[in-house]
């Protein structure tokens, strides 16, 4: 063979070489990265291709799947009662992706999941029709729906958990939205989305988890289980040394009081008509490092709060000065919290001390309903002895009984609560938030729910605007929903 000959095959053999090299390479190293690019259009029919599993509340699907007219994705999501249920389930849209549940648990409800991989090979030799598989969830419908009732066209939220165990009860936020509205890729879904996403009220926002809030005076709780685990107070029934007026340390600043009685009040008293100044003062007392070292228990400052949507993390400051803390012990200043977060605080009282972690997703099935995965309990933290906690029970009760939580009563049952009007806005400008958290014993002694509720504005003036006014109802119709419907 003469010498160009020699070149040219030395050249192709060169490049059918490359051409292998870079075939093995698209199929063996980028298969999978070039496969889950969102540009990957097949991808994303494929995944619409087939009937989406479900999400399941008490037995019953809270979605479904119908044909789509006129697209190359086969099939899209629907919902039922889309907008009581957004906050749980989250969206699937075949032009704007998926949250929460949806986005979470999207393996195991298009089938796609490597647990599924037996269903999926079976199916191919019985020629049976591919499926998801289907997210049991944890939620209580008749707690879900007082919830979201309760609240109307209220602007607000509500996390509702069994102390007993974590699991969520009922996740509302409102306004809420459908997310059937937008499932599709049409013209409308986009004019739909388009208005959700622009929308001032931010209803595409799960303000249960996702939303954080002064918690003004419901964190009172947190602050008198902190004196009392750290020994600053030791008798509840005993005169506090709260002047009147309390000064903020280190400023010239009067804490202020919307109550009376509250020189020297007792913690028992204090806590039954909301003085500031005592736990402004005890805040203090008990000092800014072992308040973050309680609030942390309770999970403040936690940012891998998952249920399995993460939660936004709740704050109490670890470096602000001693008037800060006085003040944070209130639940103002740079103190935050999420409902979930209030909702899990009452939950650890009501549990005699122990905070379960928050989960709503109680197991995974296949198609044919075998389970894949089953949540079990787990303790998170013991942010309170027994001893203390059960102090603090009878403190809560007291102020549903004789204090400001009286709407929260209900007949023939022990229910704990606190009220909390939090300030809002530059020189509290703004209506404030209105709070409530409670919990309630069954006859046995053990508390099935425990919620926190919080109404950011309402039609209401600013006078009528409170935690006990506003937002105990809310929590009592919930209460009773599970009382009744357990």
């Amino acid at each position: 063979m003469n010498k160009p000959l020699r070149r040219i095959s030395l050249f192709c053999g060169l490049l059918v070489l490359a051409l292998l090299i870079r075939t093995n390479w698209l199929q063996y190293v980028q298969a999978e990265e070039l496969s889950t690019r969102k540009e990957n259009r097949r991808v994303q029919i494929a995944q619409y291709a087939t009937e989406r599993g479900n999400i399941i509340v008490k037995g019953n699907p809270i979605t479904g799947s119908a044909v789509t007219d006129g697209s190359d994705y086969k099939y899209k999501r629907t919902y039922l009662d889309g907008p009581l249920w957004a906050p749980v389930t989250g969206y699937a849209s075949q032009a704007f992706g998926a949250t929460q549940l949806e986005s979470l648990e999207d393996g195991i409800l298009t089938g796609n999941d490597d647990r599924l991989f037996f269903d999926r090979t079976i199916g191919m030799f019985t020629g049976e029709k591919r499926q998801g598989g289907n997210v049991v969830t944890t939620l209580n419908p008749a707690a879900q729906k007082a919830a979201f009732d309760k609240l109307g066209d209220k602007k607000g939220a509500v996390a509702a958990i069994d102390p007993r165990t974590g699991a969520i009860l009922a996740l509302v936020s409102t306004p809420s939205y459908d997310p059937s509205s937008f499932a599709g890729n049409s013209k409308d879904d986009e004019k739909a989305w388009v208005a959700l996403k622009d929308s001032e009220n931010k209803n595409l926002v799960n303000r249960a988890l996702r939303e954080t809030y002064p918690p003004g005076s419901t964190f009172k709780v947190v602050t008198a289980g902190a004196a009392l685990e750290h020994g600053v107070v030791t008798d509840i029934n005993a005169p506090t040394d709260t002047p009147e007026p309390y000064i903020l340390p280190g400023t010239r600043t009067p804490m202020v009081n919307h109550a009376k009685g509250c020189e020297r009040a007792s913690l028992n008293k204090a806590l039954e008509v909301s003085c500031n100044s005592v736990f402004a003062n005890l805040g203090d007392k008990v000092g800014r490092d072992k308040m973050v070292e309680t609030a942390q228990k309770f999970g403040f400052n936690n940012d891998k709060i998952d249920t399995p949507v993460r939660a936004f993390a709740s704050v109490y400051d670890k470096t602000m000065g001693k008037d800060g803390n006085a003040q944070s012990a209130i639940g103002q200043f740079n103190t935050a919290a999420t409902p979930l977060q209030m909702a899990m605080v009452t939950a650890a009282i009501a549990n005699d001390g122990k905070l379960m972690k928050p989960y709503m997703v109680d197991q995974l099935t296949s198609p044919n309903l075998d389970i894949i995965e089953k949540h079990e309990p787990q303790e998170m933290s013991r942010p309170l002895s027994a001893a203390n906690a059960q102090t603090l029970q009878k403190m809560m009760i007291n102020v549903v009984d004789t204090g400001t939580g009286g709407n929260a009563k209900i007949k023939d049952f022990k229910v704990g609560g606190k009220t909390g009007t939090a300030q809002h806005g530059e020189g509290n400008s703004k209506r404030p938030y209105a709070w409530f958290i409670s919990y309630v014993d069954n006859p046995d002694g053990t508390s099935p729910v425990a919620v926190a509720v919080v109404i950011e504005d309402s039609e209401a003036s600013r006078e009528d605007i409170s935690g006990g006014g506003l937002a105990a109802p809310v929590a009592k119709a919930v209460m009773e929903a599970v009382l009744k419907n357990p």
